[in-house]
């Protein structure tokens, strides 16, 4: 007794069966592949994201140079009143009127047009 085994001819159903399935998983991929590239750009971490916040830190960074640069200016400036006696009497002349004994001090003031306030029409 021989065994045969006759494979069983499906017909066009089982063919558009498996091309509405082949299609079904190609759009579901393009689908997936759409939606991960979407949340790449788009997303909360996504490349538009990044992209100004590295802009945001260029700036910060661009700040701070900034900053650091006047830090050190002032930090200067702290020592020259600290130890230099010229730059100290130049202060004192400047903000608070000190002047020297003998010397005759000269103070300009405006014509009195210019202090009294102008009546508007």
């Amino acid at each position: 007794m021989t065994l045969r085994l006759i494979k069983q001819n499906r017909g066009r159903r089982w063919l558009s069966w498996r091309r509405r399935m082949a299609v079904a998983f190609q759009v579901a991929g393009i689908g997936g592949c759409l939606w991960l590239i979407g949340g790449l750009v788009f997303g909360e971490m996504g490349v538009l994201r990044y992209v100004a916040m590295r802009q945001y830190a260029e700036r910060l960074e661009e700040e701070l140079a900034v900053l650091q640069a006047q830090t050190a200016k002032l930090e200067q400036e702290v020592l020259r009143l600290q130890r230099d006696p010229a730059k100290i009497e130049q202060v004192a002349r400047e903000r608070l009127g000190y002047v020297r004994e003998g010397e005759t001090v000269y103070q300009l003031m405006p014509p009195v047009e210019e202090l009294t306030p102008r009546k508007q029409p």
